[in-house]
């Protein structure tokens, strides 16, 4: 039976845009075109961010955090990519990880949304990824001045059987103090050497680049300039 127009339901879309909420795919195409041509290039010292976080980054990050948009993460783990390929390198990396969150938060959302970046960056660089550090108790960083965000959380790790050169990964950096507190654990523990990124980085930071290159001893050299 052939149903007319006038009688036809309207197309319902199960998902919304995580960054403009409009009905459909999890991240539209006019988005993707702003998170595509809206990066970072980088974040100064040590720390490699892909976005700033501001306008559609923002409100996709905290898609993928609070309202369960977990599809975004791979849309976020490509530009993670490009950034690697272009300043660290993705052939130096033999594993990724990733800084985890607080387990209250996790066991709230039911997921980390650290992790889920992370495994997404290791699907593309067809690397392994593996949960290497554990969080202390503690208060999150997430309201916390810029004071108490440099004193950064408290981790304690583990390195796999081979000491390997390590992707540390967490989804938005303001200080930085989160990964290199991570970083410090990890090389601690043995891990030969550790590159850190993110998907975004405060605004007030995104605007300076660095090209970095990490050592055996995990020190890093950098070049800093201004942003064009």
């Amino acid at each position: 039976m052939t149903i007319s127009p006038r009688h036809r339901l309207p197309l319902v879309f199960a998902d919304r845009c995580a960054g403009c909420n409009r009905p459909g795919p999890a991240l539209c195409d006019s988005c993707c075109f702003s998170l595509a041509s809206g990066r970072a290039t980088g974040l100064a010292d040590d720390v490699l961010a892909a976005l700033a976080y501001e306008g559609v980054a923002r409100r996709s990050i905290l898609a993928l955090k609070f309202r369960n948009h977990r599809a975004v993460a791979r849309h976020l783990a490509g530009l993670m990519v490009d950034l690697l390929v272009r300043t660290a390198g993705a052939d130096r990396i033999d594993l990724v990880t990733w800084a985890p969150t607080s387990a209250g938060r996790s066991q709230r959302r039911g997921y980390d949304q650290a992790e889920l970046l992370a495994r997404a960056v290791a699907r593309q660089l067809r690397v392994p990824c593996r949960r290497l550090l554990y969080r202390a108790h503690g208060a999150p960083q997430a309201g916390r001045s810029r004071e108490q965000r440099l004193a950064g959380p408290r981790f304690w790790g583990t390195a796999p059987r081979r000491c390997c050169r390590v992707l540390g990964v967490d989804d938005v950096v303001t200080t930085g103090a989160t990964l290199r507190a991570a970083r410090a654990e990890l090389l601690a523990a043995g891990v030969t050497s550790v590159v850190l990124l993110a998907a975004a980085a405060a605004p007030q930071r995104a605007d300076i680049r660095t090209d970095i290159r990490v050592g055996r001893s995990g020190a890093a050299t950098h070049h800093l300039a201004e942003a064009s």
